[in-house]
C-alpha cells in the first residue's frame, strides 16, 4: 500500500516546476493524490478570488470566487493542478452557472468524493449578482441524501 502511495505522489507533475499557464480550458492539468487520512471524514476547502471566465455572447471578462468544498475518499486534487486549472478558464467562453457545474463534473470525475459542492460568487454585471451553487453526494450514501438538503438550503 505504501509504495502504490509513493508512486502516485510520483505521478503529480506541477509541483517544483515553471508554472506554464494554459490559454484554453484544461481539464487534463488536473492532478490527484491518495488521501492519507480515508478512516475520517473531513471537509477540504478552497477558495479561489480570482477566478475569470468570458461571456460566450459578449466575450467580456467575468470575475467570480469560486469556493470548492468536498469531503474525499481515496483521491484528492493537488491544489497546483487546481489552480492551473481554474486559470484555464479565463479565456473560456461558459456562463456562470456552466462554469460551476464544469469545474464539479471535472473534480467528481478526477477524485470521486463522497460530497463535493461548488459555489461562484460573479461580480455583478448590469446590476445583478449571479451566485451559483452545485453540489453532489455520491448516489446510494448518506451523502446524496446530505447533497439534495444542503441544495434545498440555500438562499
Amino acid at each position: 500500500m505504501m509504495k502504490e502511495k509513493e508512486s502516485r505522489a510520483e505521478e503529480l507533475t506541477q509541483l517544483g516546476k515553471k508554472t506554464e499557464y494554459r490559454q484554453d480550458y484544461a481539464p487534463d492539468v488536473l492532478e490527484a493524490f491518495h488521501n492519507r487520512h480515508r478512516d475520517v471524514d473531513y471537509l477540504v476547502r478552497f477558495v479561489c478570488p480570482e477566478f475569470t471566465a468570458l461571456c460566450p455572447i459578449t466575450g467580456q471578462p467575468d470575475f467570480a470566487t469560486i469556493y470548492i468544498n468536498y469531503i474525499p475518499d481515496d483521491l484528492m486534487v493537488e491544489s497546483k493542478s487546481l489552480k492551473l486549472y481554474l486559470f484555464s478558464f479565463r479565456s473560456h467562453g461558459a456562463f456562470h452557472e456552466d462554469c460551476v457545474n464544469i469545474i464539479m463534473k471535472d473534480l467528481i470525475q478526477l477524485m470521486n468524493p463522497k460530497y463535493i459542492e461548488v459555489w461562484g460568487d460573479f461580480t455583478p454585471r448590469g446590476g445583478i449578482s449571479i451566485k451559483p451553487y452545485t453540489n453532489y453526494g455520491r448516489p446510494d450514501t448518506s451523502y446524496e441524501q446530505i447533497a439534495k438538503e444542503k441544495l434545498l438550503r440555500q438562499e
